[in-house]
């Protein structure tokens, strides 16, 4: 075994990879202690309340230990991996064996304890500790002096979440413990018939949406008003444009038509696009539209949006259009691009869906849910003719988009998808 000094270990800490975010969970390690990495190599993929990100090393060096296994949800500037950066830096203090698929704690075993860690502060308010996962399967550790206080107190150490170097428990510690309210017993788990059922954590993106959606439903007041519109043209308008050259390798599709009709409806009604700021009491109006496209994804519903939509070309709304869904598939949308929305779209059409009554997403004053589009008898020109017919939904924050307003954009998308020579008499 190697012995080194403090010096030629870097300590490389979760960093905040969103605004404001306060944790994240390890999906997945890249690296193994031993392993040699460089500036910039990726050693690990994380998942935040946004999305999944990789996280690259800033230094060269060899990977001493991981401080957390994949699953453990860990806080924003809690050290996650040690790299021996010096001369000293050969080989790894303690190498797992193959068939260990998680990492551990170097002399310390499987670190199993971060999620219990997670729960325990949770339930009965105990600070988390400085990174290093307490001791598990053995003896906490502590000095004497400690020990003895814990004892007086009638503390149990393992029970304590350490903060002293290599998860030594500290005096502050047991005073804290202390003094936290007390925490729980851990409820006995429920045992359920495997075969008949199947729990899914609900944690990351998931647990994410579906908090921002109860606050969304619950704090502003929702209307949603519907429109029924004849887009035979705005079908046949999306045909020509997949043989126009200038959309070559474009993605050309009737959402690309709607998503322009809703930027058109925005710019001739601009006190649609706002949010509602509570502590100031204050409408605040965007003088520019990020437009957010629903994706669902392996890891849930997520909504990036194009930024500065209202700017883009037509060719360039659909360029922009076929990056969001294919990075969004791919799992590589970043915190960055799910940020600083102002008004969103779901198509829920996809799904052989009519329509829907959309949540607003969180500060935004209006979402327009697309249904599905099909060939339909309708009344044209006074006869009776099959035409392709869809329904919108518009979905707006009533405290700041009255009735009027609201049927207005609804009325102007509609018109658009109906005769989009509108677009260029609009525009």
């Amino acid at each position: 075994m190697t012995t080194m000094t403090d010096s030629s270990v870097r300590e490389f800490k979760m960093p905040d990879v969103g605004e404001g975010l306060t944790e994240a969970e390890i999906l997945k390690w890249y690296v193994q202690p031993g392993d040699t990495v460089t500036d910039g190599q990726v050693v690990c993929e994380v998942e935040t309340a946004k999305a999944a990100v990789e996280l690259p090393i800033p230094y060269d060096g060899v990977v001493r230990a991981l401080h957390f296994p994949e699953g453990t949800t860990v806080d924003v500037g809690a050290s996650i991996v040690a790299i021996g950066t010096g001369t000293a830096a050969e080989a790894p203090e303690r190498t797992p064996p193959p068939e260990a698929r998680r990492p551990v704690l170097v002399g310390y075993g499987a670190s199993t304890s971060a999620t219990r860690r997670r729960a325990r502060k949770d339930a009965g308010g105990l600070p988390r500790s400085n990174g290093h996962a307490p001791v598990t399967g053995g003896r906490p550790l502590a000095k004497p002096p400690v020990r003895k206080l814990a004892k007086d107190l009638g503390v149990d150490l393992t029970t304590v979440v350490p903060s002293g170097p290599d998860g030594t428990v500290t005096r502050e510690d047991v005073h804290a413990a202390v003094a936290a309210p007390s925490a729980e017993p851990e409820a006995a788990p429920v045992s359920y018939d495997t075969a008949r059922e199947t729990r899914v954590p609900v944690k990351g993106v998931r647990k994410a949406t579906a908090a921002a959606m109860v606050g969304s439903a619950f704090t502003a007041p929702h209307v949603t008003e519907f429109v029924t519109v004849d887009v035979t043209r705005t079908m046949k308008l999306v045909e020509e444009l997949k043989q126009d050259k200038e959309y070559t390798g474009l993605r050309v599709n009737p959402l690309l038509l709607i998503a322009k009709a809703l930027l058109v409806a925005i710019k001739r009604h601009p006190d649609i696009n706002a949010s509602w700021d509570e502590a100031a009491q204050e409408i605040v109006v965007k003088h520019y539209v990020n437009l957010g496209i629903a994706a669902a994804t392996p890891r849930g519903l997520i909504v990036p949006n194009i930024k500065d939509a209202h700017t883009q070309t037509l060719p360039q709304l659909a360029g922009s259009l076929g990056e969001l869904v294919s990075t969004a598939r791919e799992g590589r949308t970043s915190p960055a691009a799910m940020q600083g929305g102002t008004v969103t779209i779901t198509n829920v059409g996809v799904f052989g869906v009519d329509t829907g009554t959309p949540i607003l997403n969180p500060g935004e004053s209006a979402i327009l849910a697309v249904g599905a589009i099909k060939l339909q008898p309708w009344v044209h020109k006074g006869k009776v003719k099959p035409r392709q017919v869809t329904t919108l939904a518009l979905s707006f924050d009533h405290r700041l988009v009255d009735g009027e307003l609201g049927s207005k954009v609804l009325a102007d998308i509609a018109a658009v998808l109906e005769q989009p020579k509108r677009l260029i008499s609009w525009v």
